[in-house]
């Protein structure tokens, strides 16, 4: 009985080494190689965020390797971001005045530049004057903001381009002191946008695009003449853009008639 046990755990031992030892039957491994998409960085003025939407959708679909990673706020925001060190390929803003800014020729104290080389006018924008649908007001010119039933006011800050016209041209009408006690600023052109649309003032100054994409209601453009600065939107690469050529092949296709369809669904046109 001894003997048959001594087997037994003898047989055990041996089947168990065995087991441990014995190697599983190779399998190929199939290694799918994914191909890392690069991304590029794209500073835009706010006014551009629905078409730039639209537009990432586009190229990206043509372009699998490509990601467009987009910032949207007021141009001169973006302006201040780029200056303290934030990374960016391409910056569009929504005046001059703030590419200017990182432009050498412009300004030659400028620290982090644009590639003067790549800058050009890409778009151009109307100044409105613009109410909720359904607004009882009677609204009809930009003069009319002197009355007394036109409570509040929205109109963007004056580091903010779309602020920076509203000054000039309510300047030019000699109305900017009559109204300032109405006035509420806001630090971009969405925030006045969103202000007008759920009728916390009675009415704004924004661009026409922004009207269109909010859905709301235009009682006056700003004709020649009460803005004597063009509404244009330069757009440039970064001097230290780590990835130029991919950015000099994203701004070519912004002038292409792709985008100037969507471009001009909402009221922009392309600038000449």
């Amino acid at each position: 009985m001894k003997k048959l046990l001594r087997v037994f755990l003898v047989l055990t031992m041996i089947f168990g080494i065995t087991a441990c030892s014995s190697k599983p039957a190779d399998k190929k491994e199939t290694k799918v190689e994914k191909t890392e998409k690069k991304k590029l960085t794209v500073f835009c003025a706010a006014s551009m965020t629905e078409t730039m939407e639209q537009i990432k959708k586009v190229y990206e679909e043509k372009h699998k390797d490509i990601e467009l990673v987009y910032t949207f706020d007021s141009s001169g925001t973006l302006k201040k971001q780029i200056e303290q060190g934030a990374e960016a390929d391409i910056f569009i803003s929504a005046a001059q005045k703030q590419m200017n800014a990182l432009d050498k020729s412009k300004t030659p104290e400028a620290n982090v530049v644009i590639d003067e080389s790549s800058r050009f006018n890409l778009l151009e924008n109307k100044v409105v004057l613009a109410v909720a649908k359904g607004n009882s007001l009677g609204l009809k010119d930009f003069t009319d903001l002197t009355k007394a039933e036109i409570s509040k006011i929205a109109l963007g800050n004056s580091d903010v381009p779309v602020g920076q016209y509203s000054e000039e041209l309510l300047k030019n009408l000699k109305i900017w002191d009559e109204i300032q006690k109405k006035v509420t600023f806001g630090s971009n052109v969405k925030e006045v946008t969103t202000w007008i649309k759920e009728r916390v003032a009675n009415c704004g100054i924004i661009y026409a695009t922004d009207a269109y994409s909010a859905g709301l209601e235009v009682v006056a453009t700003a004709k020649e003449g009460m803005i004597k600065t063009p509404v244009l939107y330069p757009a440039a690469i970064m001097k230290n853009s780590k990835n130029a050529k991919e950015a000099k092949e994203f701004l070519e296709f912004l002038k292409g008639d792709e985008c100037k369809a969507i471009f001009e669904k909402v009221g922009f046109t392309m600038a000449k």
